[in-house]
């Protein structure tokens, strides 16, 4: 009898404003493909947006490169958020001061159409639809991509913001047969 494993649909953003940003965003990418129970099947390029603090925008502070990769998971949420956190953990992130400069942030946004409201873990992400920085890149991952409670992305504002700008480098990800 061959055992059969359901994989469901997961958004995950991935941002940097401190360190060698765009080595460590591939490097983040190579490690969640390489987590037991989860396959990358898309990325977005690069972007570049500038720090959001609890006050607003903070000119002052290092500027972030993000990106969404999408992935396949076996994992649950809270399993898939576990190898995040860790994976963050692994770079150095630190959880000092509330949206503070970080090595690596990887924000869980989107888990199969799944609701959940806890402290530990609210989906979709709660802030999602209100950032370029998240909406923007998972546009150029999935450009039919729908956040529930949203509707579709690209119907959304802050999808067709300017503040963020296209960073060039080579693609994240370069899908199957790697």
């Amino acid at each position: 009898m061959t055992r059969m494993r359901v994989v469901l649909p997961a958004v995950i953003a991935l941002g940097s404003n401190l360190g060698d940003r765009e080595s460590i965003l591939r490097s983040a990418v190579r490690e969640i493909d390489a987590i037991e129970g989860a396959t990358v099947t898309a990325a977005s390029g690069l972007v570049e947006s500038h720090a959001v603090k609890p006050d607003g925008v903070d000119e002052a502070a290092p500027a972030y490169l993000n990106a969404i990769v999408l992935v396949a998971s076996a994992l649950d949420p809270d399993g898939l958020l576990d190898e995040l956190n860790r994976i963050e953990a692994d770079h150095g992130r630190t959880r000092t001061e509330r949206w503070g400069d970080r090595t690596l942030d990887l924000d869980l946004i989107s888990f199969d159409g799944l609701r959940d409201d806890r402290e530990r873990l609210t989906l979709p992400h709660p802030r999602a639809w209100q950032r370029p920085f998240v909406l923007v890149p998972w546009l150029q991952a999935d450009p039919d991509a729908v956040l529930l409670g949203r509707g579709r992305v690209d119907a959304l504002d802050a999808a067709r913001s300017d503040e963020v700008r296209p960073f060039p480098a080579a693609p994240l990800f370069e899908g199957a047969g790697r």
